[in-house]
């Protein structure tokens, strides 16, 4: 915290919707595609060529604007965002302006520096995407316009955020709820899921806002993060050396780590807004509201809290499951299989997670369901394999997706429970370790996890641990 300025941070967040066609018409949204194939006549801006909303946009905007708090507008208008570049073949951008479809919304966040903290959402509106502009190498540019009139939402905060910390917190759980909701894939390389944070700062106690300037296409969360606070920095210098914040737009290197002027900062007046005269004004019904709300999946909040209430699950272990929807999804079906919740956060957590790592792979990948890893960890409670050979289990269904009951049986891996092969191998381990049979009745008792592990290794991993321990006891004790 800076002992003499108050940062401000407002962020605007677009967030590309998954929806198979465009927001005005049919074209596909696939992403990757040679450039230009994905266009018709509305994607080109050519005379006499009309939108048609698709329905898809509308529902995906009002769950957006429930899962974060919003109003939902009965009746809102898409209006035409004037402005000329290449990548912008109308000449305008369809969006909303003065009558948004979602308003008055809000998101609790966590930081180690400021705790809990409600950060308000001024507004979340639709409309399409520009072009890309594709750069080459003999100094020409050329358009495409696949992404011309893809579905987007802006999600745009209050001025409420004090910190990057803040930013970011605020910045992951929007990126968690959208993912959640199934209305964006999340990815911010591919430009899913991108950021525009406006960064100003004013004395400590002023009401009045400092002049802001806007970091532009911000599409990773450490980048933010790292704009964010050198925008700050560079503000201070500028206000220290007797001069003024400018208003503009800046564009953020990574590399070099810092920010550089792009063009000044335009106000809304500039856009010359005015209502599509092509397209009607906007109505949602009550009704259409309460459809939508009955299809919202429980979001990650409410299960972390479900997790720790009904299923006793740490707090650490809930927050880990909750936070992927297919995490939480295959950890629920997997308690649904064998109820025991904290030994299926434990394997989920533990063997399923640290094996999609190693692969590079995600949980809808996992190649062990959660029917099989039921099956592990039944033959566990049975005593038919123990923890140790669970582990040898899940690694064979892995690779040949297997039953437990199969790999066991092909194997032998069935834990040895019988007493009398178990008392043969501790004599035969008590009889090969003299010297520390006598350390042990010396009173060293740290050393039964040596005979154990003793017996283990000549069992090859079949023996009872449980058995083992008591029998060494019993064995060691009565010498």
């Amino acid at each position: 915290m800076n002992s003499r300025y108050e940062v401000v941070i407002g962020l605007e967040v677009h967030v590309q919707l998954t929806t198979k066609t465009k927001i005005f018409c049919g074209c596909s949204t696939g992403f990757g595609q040679s450039p230009n194939s994905q266009t018709c006549p509305v994607c080109l801006g050519l005379p006499g060529a009309l939108p048609v909303l698709n329905r898809q946009v509308v529902d995906d905007a009002i769950k957006a604007g429930l899962a974060t708090n919003c109003q939902i507008a009965p009746d809102s208008i898409f209006a035409r965002k004037n402005y000329f570049y290449p990548d912008l073949p109308k000449g305008y951008q369809i969006s909303q302006f003065e009558l948004p479809i979602c308003e008055h919304g809000w998101l609790d966040i966590e930081t180690e520096g400021s705790g809990k903290k409600r950060l308000g959402i001024t507004r979340i509106h639709m409309e399409e995407d520009a072009g890309k502009l594709l750069h080459n190498e003999d100094n020409s540019s050329s358009v495409d316009l696949n992404r011309a009139c893809t579905p987007l939402l802006e999600v745009v905060s209050e001025p409420d955020m004090r910190s990057s910390e803040e930013a970011i917190a605020y910045l992951k759980q929007l990126h968690q709820i959208v993912v959640y909701l199934g209305i964006c894939d999340g990815n911010l390389e591919e430009g899913s899921f991108r950021c525009d944070a406006n960064v100003s700062i004013r004395p400590w106690g002023q009401k009045e806002l400092g002049t802001r300037s806007e970091l532009k296409n911000l599409n990773s969360f450490r980048y933010i993060k790292q704009a964010i606070e050198y925008e700050v920095e560079r503000q201070i210098d500028v206000i220290d050396a007797g001069e003024k914040v400018v208003q503009e737009t800046r564009l953020f290197d990574p590399d070099a780590g810092v920010s550089r002027s792009m063009r000044g900062k335009e106000e809304a007046h500039d856009y010359r807004y005015f209502p599509d005269p092509d397209l009607l004004p906007l109505q949602v019904s009550a009704d259409w509201v309460e459809q939508v709300r009955s299809s919202l999946p429980e979001l990650s909040a409410a299960k972390l809290q479900r997790y720790q209430d009904e299923m006793g699950l740490p707090v650490y272990d809930a927050g880990v499951i909750s936070a992927d929807r297919q995490l939480a999804e295959y950890f629920e079906a997997l308690v649904e299989q064998y109820n025991q919740p904290k030994i299926c956060s434990n394997w989920v957590m533990g063997e399923v997670l640290g094996a999609l790592k190693e692969k590079n792979l995600t949980i809808d990948q996992c190649p062990v369901s959660p029917e099989l890893l039921a099956g592990i960890l039944q033959r566990i409670d049975d005593n038919t394999i123990s923890g140790k050979i669970a582990k040898t289990v899940f690694e064979e269904i892995w690779q040949n997706g297997k039953t437990a009951d199969q790999v066991i049986e092909e194997k032998g891996l069935k834990q040895v429970t019988d007493t009398g092969e178990i008392e043969a191998i501790v004599a035969a381990v008590i009889a090969a370790n003299p010297g520390q049979v006598a350390e042990y009745r010396a009173g060293k008792e740290k050393l039964m996890g040596f005979f154990v592990g003793q017996v283990m290794q000549a069992s090859k991993g079949k023996a009872n641990p449980g058995m083992a321990n008591a029998l060494l006891k019993k064995k060691l004790t009565e010498m």
